[in-house]
């Protein structure tokens, strides 16, 4: 960079910048000489020409080759980063209800199915009345009326009335029903009560008539069984996550002039989540039992049958497996027995194919009503010993298609205490005795397959296979069903009309007579359609077909069933 810069100082002149001038001369006395010429000569002339000329100059003037620029500023520009893409998949768990709209149900001829609360509350056509009439001089009425809104308030009122009169000898049936359920609503709760009466007349016809000449209130079961439930469940689980259901039963059963039986049962489950896999369960269970014979010809006989259980479990659940491991301390009358209650399934293809194997204990209550359910012939008891069942099992369960659904199940089972019934052949073979097994061991086989379509038709089969051995006190399982097989159909063949068909089959089994002499007793068949037509919104017509193939089997040896029978009438739904 050069420059020149010009200062003006007192009129003066002074150049500060390449002013020194260099006289290189050989000699000294050459450099004397010029600096007299330079003192004398060039001086003043310099400064004399300079004088005029800073007169008219005022100003300084500053000359530069370098010019200042700005530098533009730099901008901060923001570009956007594309989102990585996530390709985790999400684990979705879909649980689908099964989609069966009809039930199937075992066919017995001229006897009413009971009909079951539903948990879930249904509106819409929730009142109805059935009444119809059959061939064995049968009337037969059924009835259900639902009242609230199902927020604050639901009360169901469940009524069916069902006799008959066979061409046997005193082979007569009646059986009237009423059951009443309500829920009341309040915050976080539900309040709950059942209160159910059931009245059966059962006639022991199964005699022979010809030795033996009885009035019909000499053979009539005159049975009343009486049950009040109080319960209380929580809608919400609150902060602490804690589900129970609380609950309070006393049942009354008697036999007119024969026996009564009163049961009282508290029950109270608790369930708790950890996460999303784990749960624990804890439920309590006490069932009081008292027993009391009338009118025995010896002395009659008082029974007090109590029982206390535990049921603490911890479940671990994931769409791929689940394990449930548990215990059943019990005490049985006083008599302590721990249990197990251990059972998996492990899917290996989520909601297609499932294997399933399990360890568990249960203990069956052998009161006297509970043993009338499966044989209303039963003679009163003068002991009541309770059944502990100990299972080994394994399965698969699998669901083929949209519409398929398969279960096998085999299983080992021993029991204590099994109760077979046996004709009373120290008297007049009319009723059944208990003869309680002290041990026995079993080989149990089941399995069933559906086919659904969605409300329009379903098809379903099960097959039991159960093989008793190793008994002690008896030489035979008296009674036992080792084959039984059973299938339904329902099919809407198109809006207004319902089709259905039951098949029931049942194979031969061992019965003991006078002289404890063993035989065998021939299987049974049971074929039964129905049809159901809409003639409008509120009425249909209904028929029902029974024992088509007209197969008088005996389930109970002696008790022989009425066979071909028909039943028609109509339906109101309002």
């Amino acid at each position: 960079m050069i420059y020149r810069q010009i200062i003006v100082l007192d009129n003066y002149s002074i150049i500060k910048k390449n002013s020194p001038i260099a006289l290189v001369v050989n000699g000294r006395l050459t450099f004397f000489f010029g600096i007299f010429f330079f003192t004398n000569v060039l001086i003043p002339f310099a400064a004399w020409a300079q004088k005029d000329t800073l007169k008219k100059i005022s100003t300084i003037d500053i000359n530069s080759v370098y010019k200042p620029v700005l530098r533009n500023s730099v901008k901060i520009n923001f570009s956007a980063t594309h989102l990585n893409a996530d390709t985790t998949l999400p684990t979705l768990t879909y649980k689908i209800p099964a989609q069966n709209l009809f039930y199937s149900y075992q066919p017995f001829p001229l006897k009413p199915l009971a009909l079951k609360q539903d948990t879930n509350l249904y509106f819409g056509l929730r009142n109805y009345v059935k009444v119809g009439y059959g061939n064995f001089s049968s009337p037969y009425i059924d009835a259900a009326f639902s009242f609230g809104d199902g927020k604050n308030y639901l009360v169901n009122l469940y009524a069916n009335y069902i006799s008959a009169k066979g061409k046997l000898l005193n082979q007569d049936y009646l059986n009237m029903h009423i059951k009443l359920t309500g829920s009341y609503f309040i915050k976080n709760n539900e309040l709950y009560t059942t209160v159910d009466a059931n009245k059966m007349h059962v006639f022991l016809y199964g005699y022979d008539t010809s030795m033996y000449h009885y009035s019909k209130k000499d053979v009539r079961q005159q049975v009343k069984d009486f049950q009040i439930k109080f319960g209380v469940r929580n809608t919400y689980t609150g902060s602490y996550g804690i589900k129970y259901n609380p609950s309070i039963m006393v049942s009354s059963f008697t036999n007119l002039n024969k026996l009564s039986e009163t049961t009282f049962i508290l029950n109270a489950p608790l369930q708790k989540n950890f996460g999303k896999v784990f749960t624990f369960k804890l439920e309590a269970k006490l069932d009081i039992t008292s027993y009391t014979t009338k009118n025995l010809l010896l002395n009659n006989i008082k029974i007090s049958n109590n029982f206390f259980q535990l049921l603490p479990s911890l479940i671990f659940s994931t769409p791929r497996f689940k394990i449930h491991g548990g215990i059943e301390p019990t005490w049985d009358n006083g008599k302590f027995v721990m249990m197990p209650n251990v059972f998996a399934e492990a899917f290996i293809k989520e909601h297609v194919f499932a294997f399933e194997a399990g360890w568990v204990g249960r203990y069956t209550k052998n009161t006297y009503s509970n043993l009338f359910k499966i044989n209303p012939y039963l003679k009163a008891i003068n002991a009541q010993l309770n059944t502990k069942e100990l299972e080994y099992y394994w399965g698969i369960k699998a669901t083929m298609t949209k519409h398929f659904n398969f279960n096998a199940k085999a299983g080992y089972v021993t029991y204590q205490n099994l109760p077979f019934f046996i004709n009373d052949t120290a008297a007049d073979n009319k009723s059944f005795v208990i003869s309680n097994e002290v041990k026995v061991k079993s080989f149990k086989i089941h399995g069933d397959i559906s086919y659904i379509n969605k409300e329009k038709f379903t098809a379903t089969g099960s097959l039991t296979l159960n093989g008793y051995t190793g008994m002690n006190s008896n030489a035979k399982a008296w009674h036992t069903i080792p084959m039984e097989f059973t299938s339904s159909l329902r099919w809407w063949a198109f809006k207004q009309l319902l089709l259905k068909v039951d098949f029931y089959v049942f194979g031969t089994g061992h019965y003991l007579t006078k002289g404890n002499i063993s035989k065998t007793y021939n299987s049974g068949s049971d074929l039964s359609a129905g049809i159901e037509f809409k003639i409008n919104k509120t009425f249909s017509a209904w028929m029902d077909i029974n024992n088509i193939l007209n197969n008088k089997y005996e389930r109970w040896h002696n008790y022989q069933v009425y066979g071909f029978n028909l039943m028609g009438g109509v339906r109101a739904v309002f």
